[in-house]
């Protein structure tokens, strides 16, 4: 559809801005696809880095060449063939010679090309000297051949090449980045000799499915020893739609107790990742960790040594976690963007690609032998020429001295065309002995099996298929390497939980009556001794560590879980609970317990009922709790009491009348939630008006004695004298002698424990 353009008095074109405007933004996203950012498919160059090799083979910089500034490679390609910076053509000029970037360099690079923990550390190009390397030839080998077309340069002085013709699929060797307008590119390198082989497959068996392709590559291949820890299912799912992701991981090893990281993920910095476990270190969150020191060197790239604290640290677990909060593990994004062979932006599967590059090589190999078919058919012309010339010798020096005009006497005498009479007079003197008759023969003897041997490989494609395949072969023998990075199958990588960071320190946790808590460093505590607002005073405590958390009982039966590890210190008041966790307005808070998730506790109400429960069942999330023990009308919560072990124990219940009853643990059921069952019977009439209830409830070993406390009077009932209490669960227990009918608590003496209840 053509575009109207009004035109005003003066002859002015006129153009609506919003038209304007679209194809100005249009032209200028299809300048920076097709001619900045993503790379050609037939020879996995964008253009800048085309115009580079390009400018250098011009500048006589091959691999056996003397090194040159990089100044003037730079120089040559602005002011040649890229009109942009210097500083970007550099850069580009950069990447391609560093080996920890390019899988296959093509540039050589003499003096400060930057670092694997600094690419950007380079020097300027006025100091870097640059040729290319021996793998460069595998693109620029063919160039003059006819293989390729050329396009003017952009002030239309001098030609360059549209695309190299690059024996081996350079865009998924080197890969490529590069963002665009609207889209982007993320190619991934791969091995050579992977590659080559699956193109070889594909060439011959043309129906060879993505699976057995990628049995020949099973995955990209960095300049890095680093692991591939991608799923299978995954790189197949990426090489089937051109989009994916891939995960590497560091390679590490013990070695006398250290744990020495030997290879490092594609372009991550050693210097970055030793920086970030400090800081882990320095803000106390890599507690297991006691030295870490960059042991590189020129032998050994990268060996980074991490020193555990003890043996007994899980060195797995470390790395772990590691691997989860920094770069030692990274996620690249693949995006198999490129130019295809019809000029067109796509992302293409692995198959697709290989299969295009097969089609570009094929022309270009078809292009190059009709140029040299051309080329022998012209020379086996002027030969022809020549042999007439040596035949009539004299007559053909005759007519050269005495005629005018020689060449169309030639020409008509001796049947002649233009080119080979302008041969014959380009001739010179030495030429005309009579040994050279025998070159010339010799020489179109050569040219006649060259030219048939072009014909034949023209006419039949099954030759042509050869060709192509023996110097794909020869490239990957002379190119190719063992595959860098091995492909590993991992588990995911689990970062530590703020528990499992923090230290294990011997804590004591104290709540006073109004709720306020706090924790003191040690287990040899006396809460009684620690200062309280004024109107409060000590409620209870408990003996912990810090990287366990406490739990809370309610007088609501509802448990609530705290971290301890960053309680206030026992220096000052502590601080409201209610801060950390929100309980039903008017409750109370009845219980401490903590240890580890399969600590048992007996919980129970002073209805005589309760279970017991692990620790773990009892732990939340949830600030507002979660219930726990059931309790029946007008019941309240009693202390729950740590269980040592299931076997062999005994659970001592005591009411408030003096009634002790004690049997055996193992009769009371586990539960994570519940009313649980009858402890000691207790009349529910009594229990309403607060008359009779159990008061207090402990579990005790078989050779612990229990110390009954009422008033300032207390009573220690050692293992003999508590068969006198025992019974079956569920009964009222037998009443204590005279002085202990109003028990105040009850508590466990170990069995070699002091017989004074201040050191109990």
């Amino acid at each position: 559809m053509s575009e109207i353009i009004e035109m005003d008095d003066q002859g002015i074109e006129q153009v609506s801005l919003k038209k304007y405007a679209e194809k100005a933004y249009l032209d200028y996203s299809m300048y920076v696809i097709l001619d900045r950012a993503l790379p050609a498919l037939g020879d996995g160059l964008k253009p800048v880095q085309r115009r580079i090799v390009y400018a250098m083979s011009e500048l006589g910089l091959k691999s056996a060449a003397k090194f040159k500034k990089s100044a003037r490679t730079v120089g040559d390609v602005i002011g040649k063939f890229h009109p942009h910076g210097d500083q970007a053509a550099y850069d580009a000029m950069v990447l391609m010679a560093q080996e920890f970037s390019y899988r296959y360099p093509l540039v050589d690079g003499q003096g400060n090309w930057g670092s694997p923990d600094d690419p950007k550390s380079y020097a300027a190009m006025r100091y870097t000297e640059s040729r290319l390397t021996r793998y460069a030839e595998v693109l620029l080998s063919e160039l003059g051949q006819g293989t390729v077309n050329w396009a003017p340069n952009f002030d239309g002085t001098l030609n360059e090449p549209t695309v190299l013709p690059a024996q081996v699929p350079n865009v998924l060797l080197n890969g490529a980045t590069g963002i665009a307008v609207g889209m982007a590119t993320h190619i991934p390198p791969h091995n050579l000799r992977e590659v080559v082989t699956a193109a070889v497959l594909l060439l011959e068996k043309p129906r060879a499915t993505l699976e057995q392709l990628c049995e020949h590559v099973p995955a990209p291949d960095f300049p890095t020893e680093a692991e591939i820890i991608t799923p299978r299912e995954e790189i197949l799912e990426l090489y089937k739609n051109g989009r994916g992701a891939l995960r590497m991981r560091a390679v590490w090893s013990r070695e006398n107790g250290d744990v020495v990281i030997s290879a490092l993920p594609h372009q991550v910095s050693g210097a970055e990742v030793l920086e970030k476990i400090a800081q882990q270190m320095q803000a106390r969150k890599l507690p297991m960790v006691a030295d870490l020191r960059d042991e590189s060197d020129r032998e050994n790239p990268t060996r980074l040594v991490l020193t555990p604290r003890s043996n007994r640290v899980d060195v797995e677990a470390l790395m772990s976690h590691l691997f989860a909060t920094t770069d030692l593990e990274v996620s690249y994004n693949a995006n198999l963007n490129m130019i295809g062979v019809d000029g067109r932006p796509a992302v293409k599967g692995l198959q697709q690609i290989l299969k295009e590059w097969l089609e570009f090589r094929r022309n270009t190999v078809r292009r190059r032998l009709e140029y040299r078919l051309e080329r022998v058919l012209k020379r086996l012309h002027v030969l022809a020429g020549y042999l007439i010339a040596f035949l009539n010798i004299d007559e053909v020096i005759h007519i050269i001295r005495n005629e005018e005009k020689p060449k169309a006497v030639l020409m008509q005498r001796f049947s002649l065309s233009n080119e080979q009479a302008e041969a014959i007079l380009e001739l010179k003197l030495r030429h005309l002995a009579k040994l050279e008759e025998m070159n010339i023969r010799a020489e179109q003897e050569e040219l006649l099996q060259e030219r048939d041997s072009l014909q034949n490989t023209l006419a039949s494609p099954a030759r042509l298929k050869t060709l192509i395949k023996k110097e794909l072969l020869a490239v990957a023998d002379q190119f190719g390497d063992p595959r860098r990075s091995p492909l590993v199958e991992r588990e995911a990588a689990v970062r530590f939980s703020e528990l499992e960071l923090t230290s294990s320190e011997p804590i004591t946790i104290v709540m006073s009556d109004k709720g306020w808590i706090r924790a003191a460093k040690g287990h040899d505590i006396d809460p009684n001794t620690l200062s309280y607002k004024s109107g409060d005073s000590y409620r209870m405590s408990v003996c912990g560590r810090t990287n366990l958390p406490l739990v809370i009982l309610d007088s609501t039966g509802r448990a609530y879980t705290v971290p301890t590890h960053n309680l206030p210190s026992a220096r000052g008041q502590g601080e409201p609970v209610t801060s950390r966790i929100n309980p039903p307005s008017g409750a109370s808070f009845e219980g401490l317990m903590t240890g580890a998730p399969d600590s048992l506790y007996l919980l129970a109400g002073d209805a005589g009922y309760g279970f017991v429960a692990k620790l773990g069942d009892l732990q939340t999330k949830n600030r507002a709790g979660k219930a726990v023990l059931n309790l029946l009308r007008d019941s309240r919560v009693v202390h729950p009491a740590a269980v040592p072990q299931i076997e062999d124990s005994w659970v001592a219940a005591v009411s408030n009348q003096g009634r002790l009853l004690v049997f055996p643990l193992a009769n009371l059921p586990q539960l994570a939630r519940g009313k649980g069952s009858k402890i000691i019977s207790v009349p529910g009439p009594r229990v309403q008006s607060r008359e009779e209830f159990m008061l207090a409830v402990e579990v005790l070993e078989a050779a612990d004695s229990l110390v009954i406390h009422a008033g300032k009077r207390f009573l220690v009932l050692k293992p003999a004298d508590l068969q006198h209490y025992r019974g079956e669960r569920g009964r009222r227990g037998n009443k204590l002698p005279r002085g202990f009918q109003h028990v105040q608590r009850i508590e466990v003496k170990p069995k070699n424990a002091r017989s004074t209840p201040e050191d109990l």
